[in-house]
């Protein structure tokens, strides 16, 4: 469980988020949606623990950061690194073990080839890759399915269930609203930087109306 308390964060005289509240219980997929600007991908590094910001952020873990996989809408590869390559960095990071990469290669990413050079779709599919290998306790996605084709989405919306299954926590942001209707337990909208809204399945068609209603 992560407890988010009057949480803010500002950005010189900007104000992006303002004493948001909100429970990330274990063992559930919660998404979050808004407008473009809302504060989700501010809300995810605050989280993370990238950004600085007021309020607390608690969890039952001493050093949440080290629980958290991160998954940001472009992820950045550094030049000269193989797919291979990163995927190692990210287990060295957490002084893990190094498992069969042919085994946890999911997407069938070429590996062997600079990371720099992948598409837009197969970055974010190596960056998942890299935080699953992890075995965090939280992960946090931002936009996943923007950018990856149709076939890999199925395999994400499996993949983050077996997390549900598994006990883990799941964060995600998408801009594609039936998307999180097929996996969230609860979806949360964010306005005015805090949440204004929050639906469980029963009610998920409350927040789409309310988005509806603004474009």
């Amino acid at each position: 469980m992560i407890e988010i308390s009057n949480l803010s964060k500002s950005y010189g005289k900007s104000k992006v988020l303002g004493n948001l509240n909100l429970s990330l219980p274990s063992g559930k997929i919660i998404g979050i949606v808004g407008a473009n600007g809302a504060g989700k991908s501010t809300l995810f590094k605050c989280i993370h623990g990238t950004e600085t910001f007021e309020g607390s952020i608690t969890s039952e873990f001493e050093n949440l950061r080290t629980k958290i996989g991160m998954l940001e809408t472009n992820p950045i590869m550094l030049s000269m690194i193989t797919g291979e390559e990163y995927l190692i960095l990210h287990c060295n990071a957490r002084k893990l073990p190094v498992p069969d990469l042919k085994d946890m290669n999911m997407f069938d990413l070429p590996l062997k080839k600079f990371a720099s050079n992948y598409s837009t779709g197969m970055k974010k599919k190596l960056a998942l890759t890299a935080i699953l290998i992890q075995n965090n306790e939280v992960f946090i996605l931002d936009e996943p399915f923007n950018g990856v084709d149709l076939q890999s989405n199925l395999k994400l919306k499996s993949t983050f269930l077996k997390l549900r299954e598994e006990g883990k926590t799941v964060l995600i942001s998408s801009h594609i609203f039936s998307t999180l209707t097929e996996i969230c337990d609860e979806i949360h909208l964010i306005k005015d930087g805090c949440i204004k809204l929050t639906a469980t399945q029963t009610n998920f068609n409350e927040i789409e109306d309310v988005l509806i209603s603004k474009n």
